[in-house]
């Protein structure tokens, strides 16, 4: 479990020195107060913690520096009660490096209007104390997220939580390591990348390893592992009548890759990793279970060597901790394309995450029709109905774009029974055939992060933290419009970052 706890964020209060101490008072205490009634507020996952008023140059940048310098702050959320020069924010902001949400609020909601005097008026002066503050960031072109309205009410909280989510996945993602077993599926493009680039732009490392290196670790489980494992099968899942059968090798052999692998994670710290079916030298077959059970652990998964979704998943899980709905690798596998309903089937070959199924999956060993292995152990389930999206990160050469689509999940209007394998149906915003002319013209993967629990105004914010495109397919797009957009941000990141293939 990712526990976002671990985190803070940092409430600073700018004002200045003129106002003297009796005003200057009054501002932390209010600034206090909030601090304090965000931190409590159960829309915020991560700790607030309460820094002195900036009234001096010197104060805005050692504080800026401190936040640098400390693994826990996720970032500043920053208010000005008063009026708050912005030059002697400059240097702080400078040197910034973390994400900062300027909120935009005052301690009071109402004008007190029978009774309001100039002393309330100097205290209570965000409306252009606020003003003055984004117009420095602006001119210096930085990134932030801007929330207005009251500090007590619900959707202010929320907005800020979105951010709070999306500020923690981004520090889970500084350091991050992501291991691929094998290298990249046989011809296949959009699974390729830079991980150069990757590593610049977003902080984690990308590296091979033999499945070899796995394989040793596999064939030293133990006999009582595997048997602890296979009953803790048992007791979670639905077990199929075949494997049920004492001593089924299918079984233990899924229980023994699951074993292995775990430890070859654990072991090396990695926060999440790629197979490829055609890369299973030494292993009886291609991890099925292990792979799904590992994700709703909390670990980042892509297939047939897809880092960028495995980072992606991963960044998406941490989004999620602690919400109802699950977040799991994902693909459009194939279409509904009656025109009186058009669906999308989504599933893979094995691995999708048990934390986004309906009920008690079974467990089950299918054929898979493909890698030449013996016939792989896998989790069973539909996915509840409700609200979801689709994400795919994506390299476009001088950039990277994150694409999103709104989706809704349904119930499968027919029963699936000899289909063996994990899935959703879902709608897409606006329907099937917006969303897959737009979703192909921005390039987007056949593999996607899905999720029930993310949205996308967090993904919206992790963007902005990543300074990265960010695309959205939803009930308003046009395809007219989308291309235009698409055109406008191909200009700008090439003047930003220049014009590569």
């Amino acid at each position: 479990m990712i526990d976002l706890k671990q985190f803070e964020v940092w409430f600073v209060t700018g004002s200045q020195h003129m106002y003297g101490p009796e005003a200057l008072s009054q501002v932390a205490a209010n600034a206090q107060e909030v601090a304090t009634t965000l931190g409590a507020a159960p829309e915020i996952p991560v700790r607030i913690v309460f820094k002195p008023v900036i009234i001096r140059p010197e104060a805005a940048t050692a504080l800026c520096q401190e936040a640098n310098n400390t693994p826990a702050c996720l970032g500043l959320i920053t208010w000005c009660h008063t009026f708050s020069p912005s030059k002697m924010w400059i240097n702080g902001l400078k040197q910034l490096r973390k994400p900062l949400l300027h909120l935009h609020t005052q301690h009071n909601r109402d004008i007190p209007w029978s009774k309001i005097d100039m002393d309330f008026m100097n205290l209570n002066q965000a409306a252009h104390g606020d003003r003055e503050h984004g117009f420095i960031m602006s001119r210096m072109r930085m990134n932030r997220k801007v929330v207005v309205g009251f500090w007590k009410d619900a959707s202010v909280w929320g907005r800020i939580g979105a951010w709070c989510r999306a500020a923690a996945a981004w520090a889970d993602w500084q350091g991050a390591r992501f291991c691929r077993f094998g290298d990249n599926m046989r011809e296949v493009a959009v699974t390729e990348g830079d991980k150069v680039s990757a590593q610049m732009r977003f902080g984690y490392s990308v590296n091979g390893y033999g499945v070899g290196d796995l394989v040793n670790k596999v064939r030293a489980v133990t006999d009582a592992e595997i048997d602890a494992l296979v009953a803790e099968y048992a007791s979670a899942y639905k077990v199929s009548a075949e494997l049920r059968k004492s001593g089924s090798n299918s079984l233990r052999e899924a229980a023994r890759i699951e074993i292995g692998m775990r430890t070859f994670l654990q072991e090396g710290g990695f926060k999440g990793f790629t197979d490829s079916f055609e890369d299973l030298h030494g292993l009886v077959q291609l991890p099925g279970v292990a792979v799904q059970r590992l994700m709703a652990e909390g670990y980042g998964f892509g297939a047939e060597g897809d880092w960028k979704t495995s980072a992606l998943v991963r960044a998406m899980k941490v989004m999620a901790s602690g919400m109802k709905g699950g977040t799991s690798f994902m693909e459009d596998y194939t279409y509904h394309l009656d025109p009186n309903g058009m669906q999308v089937l989504g599933a893979h070959m094995l691995e999708i995450c048990p934390t986004i199924a309906a009920g008690k999956p079974s467990i089950e060993a299918h054929p898979l029709g493909i890698g030449g292995k013996a016939d792989p152990v896998r989790l069973v389930f539909d996915t509840p109905a409700g609200p979801a999206l689709n994400a795919s990160l994506i390299d476009m050469g001088n950039r990277f774009r994150l694409l999103v689509n709104e989706v809704k999940v349904v119930k499968p209007p027919k029963p699936l029974p000899k289909l063996p394998v994990a899935r959703a149906v879902w709608i897409p915003e606006p329907n099937l055939a917006v969303s897959a002319q737009a979703w192909i013209l921005a390039g987007g993967a056949h593999h996607t992060g899905f999720s029930q629990a993310v949205t996308t105004e967090m993904l919206e914010d992790f963007a902005e933290i990543a300074d990265i495109e960010l695309v959205v397919i939803d009930r308003d797009t046009k395809i007219r419009d989308y291309k235009q957009q698409l055109r406008s941000a191909e200009l700008f990141y090439g003047l930003r970052h220049g014009f590569m293939s």
